[in-house]
């Protein structure tokens, strides 16, 4: 059985050093033009050359997003940016307008089609097959069952979401923020209107009511760990991190816990060693991802139609942490392996899970063993103080720390 790959977002290059130190094994991403999260900070068209330089030096591939529709103006602009992706050496390009596809086709640049697509069957899948695709990203509305039946009747590469943000419209095909704010979904702008809250007008008595008890229009994030080796042994061949416009932390947390997962199955595979992906442990993986960033953890249509207890319930996270920004990083001392640190705001204490993050560094998250202020240990530092605290791994000069907090019930 064929490991599958593990593909994460990436929205910036904080984003994509964390999800690539973390174990990716592909990552998708998308230049300032013509992809589906125009919201993101995203890549300039000459930042290719050096992100295929790094995730190469990794062993991890490059897939771009051109995943809008195309407008007639655009044609010149979609061919120069596809010519200049195989140039810097990208290894595919995601797309499902069919003139990207006829362009791909024409510079010969392998391409994968998009799950704005909407393939859900086996004969459309056979038909991109024949337009040359080597790869198809079923829509997130396929059973687990549809993804086995597609997967044996036509011999092409299978991708499919594993965890991320569900849309309320058939595979975001949504007018809702056109029609609204004038910003298209299917031109990568979309600011979710469909997240908020409801009311009903009657308009005849100015009364209102909220509709229905929860955020009918929201639905919770798709979360596979519980079942993730019901889909390794489906046969899928990449599996898709959703969350190009989340954070870096994000990305670095639900990237190394799938990974661990996908090990974990296979390393009890050669009928000597006891399989290690027990029910306890994707338990404890679970509370992981509840950790950060969250609307609630469903199983999306991987086994029925989500129902009407799947939907968010408030607006925004339902992480179960929080970051809380306290300063910078001044300087990394690689011998004794400790970051010093200024405070600008909030408290330290010993024990607090500490996160350093930057744009080289990436993510790095451990707990705090000890703080010296002005070379005494201490127990806790405070605005204005210079602290060095342990840290194994290297950061950097001006990047950002941050203390990981609980969040009560009452918060929540």
């Amino acid at each position: 059985m064929k490991k599958p790959e593990l593909m994460a977002p990436a929205g910036d290059w904080t984003m994509l050093r964390s999800a690539v130190k973390n174990g990716a094994d592909a990552v998708y991403f998308g230049t300032d033009q013509l992809n589906m999260r125009a919201k993101a900070k995203n890549f300039q068209i000459e930042n290719l050359p050096e992100i295929v330089r790094f995730c190469r030096d990794n062993n991890v591939k490059t897939y771009l997003t051109v995943n809008t529709i195309i407008y007639e103006h655009e044609l010149a602009q979609v061919t120069e940016l596809i010519t200049k992706a195989k140039l810097a050496g990208i290894d595919m390009i995601i797309c499902w307008d069919l003139s990207v596809i006829e362009i791909c086709s024409r510079l010969k640049m392998p391409f994968a089609v998009s799950t704005q697509a909407s393939i859900s069957n086996s004969s459309a899948a056979m038909m991109y097959k024949k337009l040359g695709a080597k790869r198809i990203v079923l829509a997130r509305e396929c059973s687990l069952e549809d993804i086995k039946k597609i997967k044996s009747k036509v011999d092409i590469e299978i991708e499919t979401f594993i965890h991320g943000a569900m849309c309320i419209s058939v595979s975001g095909r949504c007018f809702m923020s056109h029609y609204l704010f004038g910003k298209s979904a299917n031109r990568g702008e979309c600011i979710q209107p469909c997240r908020r809250e409801y009311e009903v007008l009657d308009k005849s008595t100015d009364k209102t009511m909220i509709l229905g008890e929860d955020y009918v229009l929201s639905p919770e994030d798709l979360c596979s760990i519980e079942f993730i080796d019901q889909l390794i042994e489906a046969g899928i061949d990449s599996f898709k991190i959703e969350g190009r416009k989340r954070s870096p932390e994000y990305a670095s947390k639900v990237v190394s816990v799938y990974r661990k997962a996908i090990d974990l199955y296979f390393s009890g595979r050669d009928g000597l060693t006891e399989n290690k992906l027990t029910a306890e442990v994707k338990k404890e993986m679970l509370e992981e991802l509840r950790a950060v960033y969250n609307r609630g953890l469903s199983s999306g249509f991987y086994f029925n139609v989500p129902g009407e207890s799947e939907y968010a319930g408030i607006y925004g996270s339902k992480a179960t942490t929080r970051k809380e920004y306290i300063g910078k990083v001044v300087n990394y001392y690689k011998k004794p392996r400790a970051a010093e640190i200024v405070l600008e705001t909030g408290v330290i204490k010993n024990k607090d899970n500490v996160l350093i993050i930057g744009q080289t560094t990436g993510v790095v998250e451990f707990n705090v063993e000890k703080i010296l202020l002005n070379d005494l240990k201490v127990e806790e530092a405070v605005k204005g103080n210079r602290i060095t605290i342990p840290c194994n791994e290297l950061v950097r000069p001006q990047d950002s720390v941050y203390i990981i907090k609980q969040i009560s019930l009452e918060e929540g």
